[in-house]
């Protein structure tokens, strides 16, 4: 059996199905080729990474199972994440589809797998839904979930088949803090985890209390937002290959905001970075 090269510093949170997942992830939207598979080997055998979320519609499945065949930790050490596309919304294509992903990544199961967007006009994710307890039930998935869901859309998953999400992956950031979803996913005992988590355009990091919160406690304007995402209960998945980000973005387990620093940064507020309201946003 492979050694890891390190305890990973990240602890990990609950989940309502009784699993276990670490409390902040890597993104890996757009790392391809062996770059790509570089930067996933050094986030998991260097900093300690052990989240990996991935999608069939980021089309980097294969370097993903690259990273994880030539990394030095076990994969039942590793939760690797990822999702089902729009065009194969449906029961018997969304098992499909998960059985082409696990070719493509080299693995005989995920540790959980999401619809990526619920799509409503094609009203097939309650069929979709379907095919992840079965595909749960097979043993191909430990944990199911969902992305960009609306509280009314979990609800109906959780009505037609008494089983809950283990997570709901949502837009989230200090400029959309989506407090409302959050208090309703502890409600029902849905983990939040965020997509773009840092935000992806400029000014963020220039903003008063993030920057007055870094040189309290002299850290960068990205850990402060990160810590925010924990304060709040989200689960953030930051995207980056370059070796220092990566560190610098797991290491914010050793300090903590107070609540007025939390309550300051969810002043931000302001909307969605794009118009990605999942009422109306789809993606195949």
């Amino acid at each position: 059996m492979a050694t890891p090269a390190h305890s990973s510093p990240i602890p990990t949170l609950d989940l309502n199905d009784g699993r276990a997942i670490p409390q902040l992830g890597l993104g890996i939207y757009a790392m391809k080729g062996a770059e790509g598979v570089d930067a996933i080997v050094n986030a998991v055998d260097t900093v300690g990474y052990r989240l990996l979320d991935t999608a069939v519609n980021y089309e980097n499945e294969r370097e993903v199972g690259e990273a994880i065949a030539n990394s030095a930790v076990d994969r039942e050490e590793l939760f690797v994440t990822s999702k089902i596309p729009g065009r194969h919304h449906g029961y018997e294509e969304s098992i499909a589809s998960t059985e082409e992903s696990l070719a493509r990544l080299g693995l005989d199961y995920l540790d959980l797998h999401l619809i990526h967007w619920p799509n409503p006009s094609v009203g097939k994710y309650l069929d979709t839904w379907r095919g992840l307890i079965e595909l749960r039930e097979r043993g191909l998935v430990k944990s199911i979930g969902v992305s960009n869901f609306t509280e009314a859309m979990l609800t109906e998953l959780i009505e037609a088949t008494g089983v809950t999400p283990a997570v709901n992956q949502v837009e989230l950031h200090p400029y959309f803090p989506q407090t409302e979803l959050i208090d309703f996913h502890r409600s029902i005992g849905v983990q939040t985890e965020a997509w773009s988590p840092l935000y992806r355009d400029q000014g963020l990091f220039d903003e008063t209390p993030i920057t007055e919160a870094a040189t309290a406690y002299g850290v960068a304007p990205a850990q402060v937002v990160l810590r925010w995402h924990l304060e709040i209960g989200s689960l953030p998945i930051p995207k980056s290959a370059n070796p220092d980000r990566q560190r610098s973005n797991a290491d914010v387990f050793d300090f903590s905001l107070t609540p007025a620093e939390v309550g300051a940064i969810s002043a931000l507020e302001r909307g969605r970075m794009k118009d990605r309201d999942p009422l109306s946003h789809e993606e195949m």
